[in-house]
C-alpha cells in the first residue's frame, strides 16, 4: 500500500444506512476539480490505496467512497435496495452534503455502472470521467465467472488462507501474477477484514451479491451512455477482460468519436488502474479536463 494522508468520513443516507469515505487532500497547492473513486461489486475504499495518493500528488483532492453493504460502510437491513441506482442516489447525497456540485469520476466495474447512472440523472455533476472495464453490453461469461466467485463467502482462518482464496478466484485476471505472493496478500487486505472473533472474512455483507441470483436479462444499457457525449471520457479495459469486449468498446467509440481508451495487457477484469498504460492515460485525462 502506497503511503497517504486522509481522513476518514461517515455520510448519513436519507434511508438510514452510514456509508464510509476517505478524503485524500491534494499534494501541493490545489489545482482543478476534486476526483471521486467508485469500487466494483464486492469493494471498498482500499480498492483504491494505490491509486488515490497517486492523484492527490497531481494537486487534487481524492474522495473515494465504500457503497453500502461494503467495508466500513453499514449493512443495509432491506437488501432489496443494494442496487446501483441506490448506490448513484447516495454519492448524489454526499456530494450535497459537502458542497461539491462537480467532480471527476473514476468508477470501476459496478463504479462505473453507478457513474452511467448519475450521468443518466445529472450529467452537470461529471466534469470527466474513466470508466474501468464495463460498458453498456456485460458479457455473459463475465457475469456468470462473477456470480461463481462470490457464491464462496466462509470466512477462513488465517491471512494465508484469505491470500489463496483471492489467488483463486482472480488468478484468471491476473496471470503474470501468479507466483506473487506479495500480490496476493495485498489484494487479500484489501478485500478481507479481521473480525472479533479471529475469523478472516470478506468485507462485504453477503446479501448484496444475492441481488444477482437468478437469470433475469441485463436491461438495455446504452441509453445510459448517451450523456457521455458532452463528458471527457476514458474507457480502461483489461486486456483479456471478460466483462467489457473489444467489440462493446468499438461501439462506445462509434457512437463517441472523442472517447479515449487504452487496454491494459495481461490484466483480466478489473485493473487495478496503477498500471503503466491506465495511470499514462489517466494523467492525460485530468491534465486535459479542467
Amino acid at each position: 500500500m502506497t503511503d497517504a494522508n486522509y481522513t476518514d468520513h461517515h455520510f448519513t443516507t436519507t434511508d438510514g444506512p452510514r456509508i464510509h469515505w476517505r478524503d485524500y487532500p491534494a499534494v501541493g497547492r490545489k489545482t482543478g476539480l476534486p476526483v471521486i473513486c467508485l469500487h466494483g461489486l464486492t469493494r471498498n475504499v482500499r480498492d483504491f490505496e494505490d491509486l488515490a495518493p497517486m492523484i492527490a500528488g497531481l494537486a487534487r483532492r481524492v474522495i473515494v467512497v465504500s457503497a453500502r453493504g461494503r467495508g466500513l460502510s453499514d449493512h443495509d437491513p432491506v437488501a432489496a435496495r443494494y442496487q446501483p441506482p441506490t448506490y448513484a442516489g447516495d454519492i448524489l447525497g454526499l456530494m450535497a452534503s459537502i458542497e461539491l456540485p462537480r467532480a471527476v469520476f473514476v468508477g470501476t466495474s459496478m463504479g462505473g455502472l453507478m457513474t452511467f447512472i448519475i450521468a443518466g440523472l445529472q450529467p452537470e455533476r461529471i466534469a470527466a470521467a474513466v470508466i474501468n472495464d464495463i460498458g453498456p453490453e456485460i458479457a455473459q461469461a463475465g457475469l456468470d465467472r462473477i456470480k461463481s466467485n462470490v457464491a464462496s463467502r466462509d470466512p477462513v482462518d488465517s491471512w494465508q488462507e484469505a491470500a489463496a482464496r483471492t489467488r483463486q478466484s482472480n488468478l484468471a485476471a491476473f496471470p503474470k501474477r501468479a507466483d506473487d505472493a506479495d500480490f496476493w496478500d495485498d489484494f487479500a487486505r484489501k478485500t478481507w477484514v479481521e473480525r472479533e472473533d479471529g475469523k478472516i472474512a470478506l468485507a462485504y455483507d453477503g446479501a448484496l451479491v444475492e441481488q444477482m441470483e437468478g437469470d433475469a436479462p441485463l436491461p438495455d444499457l446504452w441509453a445510459f451512455w448517451t450523456p457521455f457525449a458532452d463528458i471527457p471520457t476514458l474507457v480502461v479495459r483489461g486486456g483479456i477482460s471478460d466483462l467489457l469486449t473489444p467489440q462493446t468498446v468499438a461501439e462506445m467509440k462509434r457512437q463517441k468519436p472523442d472517447l479515449r481508451t487504452v487496454d491494459v495487457p495481461n490484466v483480466g477484469h478489473a485493473p487495478f488502474l496503477t498500471e503503466p498504460e491506465a495511470w499514462t492515460a489517466i494523467k492525460a485525462l485530468l491534465a486535459d479536463c479542467d
